[in-house]
């Protein structure tokens, strides 16, 4: 029986480590009131530019403003989707918008970011 257990765990660990991922996505409050962050609590943006599951923001736009990549084996999430980007990279969006960080964030909270060029702003819950 001993033997039975240790083997039906470690075939259900080896079925976990091939799942697919979540959006790596979590909600901060802020100076600026709650905002989503990525899993290190860096703040997320969203581009006026952009539309509904396209991503306007490459070059230096993107060195500025680094899209939240998705990996092949992430899947979409409720209101979390996946954007395929011209360069064939992936990345999370939100309610169909493309998710991004900002450069000029250095710590966890910061919004540095919302309202440059009245075209960024911080991505709420």
């Amino acid at each position: 029986m001993r033997h039975a257990f240790a083997t039906a765990t470690m075939m259900l660990a080896l079925i976990g480590a091939g799942a697919a991922a979540a959006a790596p996505v979590t909600t901060v409050t802020t100076d600026n009131g709650d905002v989503l962050a990525d899993e290190n609590g860096m703040t997320l943006y969203t581009f006026d530019k952009d539309t509904t599951g396209t991503s306007n923001c490459y070059d230096k736009c993107a060195v500025n403003w680094p899209p939240l990549a998705a990996s092949d084996g992430d899947m979409a999430d409720g209101t979390y989707s996946i954007v395929e980007r011209k360069d064939g990279t992936k990345q999370w969006a939100k309610d169909g918008m493309p998710l991004y960080l900002w450069i000029k964030d250095e710590n966890s909270g910061d919004t540095t970011g919302d309202g440059v060029n009245d075209v960024w702003h911080v991505a709420r819950p």
